[in-house]
């Protein structure tokens, strides 16, 4: 019997939303959801939100990365992550569960 892992979510991750509260002069929660679409089939949907009731909570010094329940069986043992390279800084999803992703890794298939 397997059980479903949670997505965790990086150091640099919450770093990164500690600086962005630091700056913005206010703490704000990290939403990653997965919707239909993109040109893979699924896409990530990475923005700043308010807590749902149901969403998954992974908390840590006070800042927030926020998971729906339906976007949670797409992100099971994910890495959530935060990235500065040539293409820019950004927060970025390391899925086990897909099985193809374009190059700009918004997108993913399953």
């Amino acid at each position: 019997m397997s059980f479903a892992l949670p997505p965790r979510v990086s150091d640099r991750a919450f770093a990164r939303l500690a600086e962005i509260a630091e700056d913005a002069g206010e703490v704000k929660a990290l939403r990653v959801a997965v919707d239909g679409g993109g040109c893979s089939g699924f896409q990530y949907d990475i923005r700043f939100d308010a807590p749902a009731e149901d969403d998954l909570v992974l908390e840590r010094d006070g800042h927030k990365v926020l998971v729906d329940p339906v976007s949670l069986p797409f992100l099971e043992n994910a890495l959530i992550d935060f990235s500065e390279d040539l293409i820019g800084a950004r927060f970025v999803i390391d899925n086990p569960n897909a099985s193809s992703s374009c190059g700009c890794g918004i997108s993913f298939s399953m």
